[in-house]
């Protein structure tokens, strides 16, 4: 092949949705494509010569297959999958292996994945953006037929209260206007922060180290772990804002986690990632990972709505609010939750300064 048909063929690969990975007959990684470390939320300078036994684990039959193939040099297919990766997460994937030549004529085998619930994904991804814009829609209209009768109420009782001589009588138009003032805030914090961001060039593991140190004083039962990618890119983002929402998803955490509980913070790149109706080439993803009873099955489909929390004495604003944040860097907040694992994922766009 020559060198520019090549260069074609690697372009094909690095642009395709499934995920492409090449393994030895040692079963080390020779090649993985930006879907595949997607995927395996692996980079590829990572994966590099590793085994893949260390990304696909405790899968006895999917490893007879593959070791099969590459003695025999017979492809195979198999459908309807479910693999457990190095994440602790299982994967619901289509395979397919093909015997290859690769590099010097090596004996390879090219695994090709089909993830079966990437465009239920990407429905639930539009499903949360469009759940967010009509929500807000929603507040802005409630916050104007509320902030205006309150305004009034406010007035008159201020009115009312020149009028009383008697220290008793005014305590209560005090109460007045302080519960008024009560409500204008509660309703200004549903609509969530309305200021633009202020973007500048930040490195995401140092915003994480920041919240961690935050939070460390009211979370001296909780072990964090840090699984940074160091290969990450800094993000253009507001710093504020993007603490802001690390912040409110952290704290809720904290209040799930057992005694001596564990909460992680890992980082990722992933590549060609399509979030609402856009493709992003490269993605920020954060996971904040948690050992705690997990989120009741009840509150799940409308978690980010505000007034919605599991917590008695919660306002249910916090994750509302840190959707938000993360929307106005058209980036987005998604979770997965069982008993004893829960992962809020941030996906950010790696926008430079002059997008």
């Amino acid at each position: 092949m020559t060198q520019p048909k090549q260069q074609f063929a690697q372009t094909i690969l690095e642009n395709m949705h499934s995920a492409v990975l090449v393994i030895n007959q040692d079963l080390c990684i020779e090649y993985m494509n930006p879907s595949a470390e997607m995927m395996f939320q692996i980079s590829r300078a990572r994966a590099k010569m590793r085994s893949i036994e260390e990304l696909i684990i405790d899968e006895p039959g999917f490893f007879k297959r593959i070791k099969t193939s590459l003695q025999t040099q017979h492809p195979f297919s198999a459908f309807e999958d479910d693999l457990m990766v190095r994440t602790g997460q299982s994967l619901a994937v289509d395979y397919m292996a093909s015997p290859i030549d690769y590099v010097d004529c090596r004996q390879c085998l090219l695994l090709e994945f089909v993830g079966r619930g990437r465009h239920r994904k990407m429905a639930q991804e539009k499903h949360l953006l469009n759940q967010n814009e009509a929500s807000r829609s929603l507040l802005r209209g409630l916050a104007h037929e509320i902030k205006n009768p309150l305004g009034g109420i406010r007035g008159a009782a201020q009115l009312l209260e020149k009028k009383f001589s008697n220290e008793q009588d005014r305590e209560f138009t005090q109460v007045i206007i302080r519960e008024a003032d009560r409500l204008k805030q509660l309703v200004d914090r549903m609509l969530g922060p309305g200021d633009i961001p202020n973007k500048s060039q930040l490195n995401i593991h140092q915003i994480l180290e920041h919240v961690r140190n935050l939070v460390q004083v009211e979370a001296e039962h909780v072990h964090f772990v840090a699984d940074y990618d160091p290969s990450l890119p800094d993000i253009y983002g507001d710093e504020s804002m993007i603490i802001q929402a690390i912040l409110n998803i952290t704290r809720n955490a904290i209040k799930e986690v057992p005694e001596d509980g564990e909460i992680t913070f890992r980082t990722r790149p992933l590549r060609n990632y399509t979030i609402g109706d856009n493709t992003y080439p490269l993605i920020a993803k954060i996971d904040i990972i948690d050992n705690g009873p997990g989120i009741p099955e009840d509150i799940r489909e409308n978690l980010f709505l505000p007034m919605v929390t599991g917590h008695a004495e919660g306002t249910g604003l916090g994750l509302s609010i840190a959707q938000t944040l993360i929307n106005q860097h058209n980036g987005l907040i998604e979770f997965t939750s069982s008993p004893g694992y829960t992962i809020f994922t941030l996906l950010l766009p790696l926008h430079t300064e002059s997008e």
